[in-house]
This record gives structure tokens, C-alpha cells and sequence, in this order.
């Protein structure tokens, strides 16, 4: 639903260049505008504007699981869970590597990214200091030219904000220890920017931590809703080894339960204490057809 393979000519010509990728900042542009979103700004913004909801009640999160569609199919559960958060300065943005391309666990460590709403700066130092925490992590470019589940996050965030930087982070491995490590460095770079914070300024600048994933894949509505429900049940307890086991038992087709597992991991290492689940639909309630959907969860963790 709104996801394709990488053509591979193009594959091959981005490894080509993968040498110098990771170490010269850059304008990452926006790799799919006019294609899982609208391509103009003020397209764009009447899009997102179509899937926010007013006057809602809004929380000071650690987290968020939040979809990465088409807008059109997971746009409205999206919405839901960015029209329920404060948002803050900075957002640490985790989500699967699709493409192939890149290293296993790949942070964008300088440079901006575009959308047709604007360029947004990555937090340079944060960055770094996530880099310093943990070996299994690597600063590179190659991972994220192409890919989509971080990108489909920014206009949400544009739209409520005019300021804001990034870190924007790829898994391809997704091995328990792997995703507990990078949560627990992604806790540890926080807690020192946000102890920083409390001393030099007068109020914290928390950070977000966003896990970007769709939840079953292909499957038949009621059989998607059932699967989801037992991995959205232990990402509400706050469980991220209980997420991993889950999603590998029984066969879920979440292609995000890494990144997810990080958020839960670091979420929890940052005092974490309580999560709700503001909305769950599936792209069958925009299409007609349920018998192949895709799922999407909206989460906020606390």
C-alpha cells in the first residue's frame, strides 16, 4: 500500500557510491513527493490538514509508533497521533531500511532533508552523541537517499511546526541485542542532552522518539486486526522483548518491530511508564477490499 522495490539499476549505482556517502553533509531530497504524499506544499498541506483532529487533547510523550503508508491509506492514523502530542525541538526518528541499501543500522549523522513544506536541519550533536554510545550504529548517507518511513513522518510534524531537527535513523538488523543496544544509547545521548538542557536553559527540550511501522502485511482484515492486537498488546506494556518474541511466534508481519522495539527500549531506560493506543485502522477502510490489508497503530508512549 503504497510501497514498491527499489529499482535496481539504481541500487547498484547508489552501493557504487556508498564510499563518500556518510561523510559529507547534504540536502537529502525528497525521495517520494508525488508519490505517498501530494507534491506541492500547498497540496501537502491540505492533505494533512484533512487528517488532523482539532481541538485534540494533547501529552508530553517520550514516544510514538506512528505508520508510514501513503497518506492516503495510514494518513488518518497518523494524523490521530500527531494531533495528540506536544511536540517538541527534536525527534529522533527510527524506522526499517526497505531499500537494502546502506549499513545495518545506519544514522544520518549532518545535513537537512526536504519536503514540499520545507527543509528540516538534523541535530548535529545529538547525532553524534548517539554515534559515540554504541558501535552497532554508523554514520551513513547510502541508507536513507530512497527510503520512505522516515520521510512520510515530516509533514505531520511541519504542519504543527516551523522549527524543529531530526536524527534520522535505519535498521536493517533487527536482532534483539542489536535493537535493545541502539535503544539503550538513544536513552543514554538523551538523558545527557536533556541534563544539559535543565542546566543552560530555563525548561527541558525533550526529545521525541519515533518508531515508524506498519503492522500486518496482506493479510485478511480480521486475521491483521487479531496478529496486530498481541503485538500492539505488549507494546502498551511497555515490553520490547515481549514485542520481538511476539512478532517472531506468530508470524507478524510488522515491518517495523525493530525500530519499535528501540523506541520501547529507550522509552522505558528514559522512565517510560504508560502507553495508549489512540488509533488502529487498516488500508481496506479507504480501499473496500479487506481481504488483503495492510495495518497501522497509532501509539503514544509516556
Amino acid at each position: 500500500m503504497g510501497e514498491g522495490p527499489i529499482n535496481q539499476n539504481l541500487q547498484n549505482e547508489l552501493r557504487a557510491t556508498s564510499f563518500d556517502c556518510s561523510e559529507v553533509p547534504m540536502l537529502r531530497h525528497a525521495a517520494v513527493a508525488g508519490y505517498f504524499y501530494q507534491g506541492t506544499a500547498d497540496a501537502l498541506k491540505k492533505q494533512v490538514q484533512g487528517f488532523i483532529i482539532s481541538g485534540a487533547n494533547k501529552v508530553k510523550a517520550r514516544g510514538i509508533l506512528a505508520p508510514h503508508a501513503g497518506l492516503m491509506y495510514s494518513g488518518a492514523v497518523a494524523g490521530a497521533v500527531y494531533s495528540s502530542i506536544d511536540l517538541p525541538d527534536t525527534f529522533i526518528l527510527i524506522g526499517p531500511n526497505h531499500t537494502g541499501l546502506g549499513a545495518s543500522v545506519s544514522l544520518m549523522s549532518g545535513g537537512r532533508w526536504e519536503t514540499p513544506l520545507g527543509t528540516v536541519d538534523i541535530d548535529e550533536p545529538l547525532a553524534a552523541a548517539i554515534l559515540e554510545e554504541s558501535s552497532h550504529i554508523h554514520a551513513d548517507t547510502l541508507a536513507h537517499l530512497r527510503e520512505h518511513s522516515l520521510e512520510v513522518q515530516l509533514p505531520f510534524i511541519q504542519y504543527f511546526k516551523h522549527k524543529f531537527k531530526i536524527v534520522p535513523l535505519q535498521m536493517l538488523d533487527t536482532r534483539l541485542e542489536i535493537c535493545l543496544d541502539v535503544g539503550r544509547a538513544i536513552a543514554t545521548a538523551v538523558k545527557e542532552r536533556e541534563a544539559q538542557d535543565a542546566e543552560h536553559e530555563s525548561g527541558l527540550r525533550k526529545v521525541l522518539i519515533v518508531a515508524s511501522s506498519d503492522m500486518s502485511h496482506y493479510e485478511r482484515a480480521v486475521t491483521a486486526k487479531e496478529k496486530d492486537s498481541k503485538a500492539i498488546h505488549q507494546i502498551l506494556n511497555l515490553d520490547p522483548e515481549g514485542l520481538f518474541r511476539t512478532v517472531r511466534d506468530y508470524g507478524i508481519t510488522m515491518c517495523g518491530y525493530g525500530p519499535a522495539v528501540v523506541m520501547l527500549a529507550a522509552c522505558k531506560a528514559l522512565g517510560a511508564s504508560h502507553a495508549e493506543l489512540i488509533k488502529y485502522a487498516n488500508s481496506g477502510d479507504v480501499s473496500g477490499d479487506y481481504e488483503q490489508v495492510v495495518g497501522y497503530a497509532g501509539i503514544v508512549i509516556m
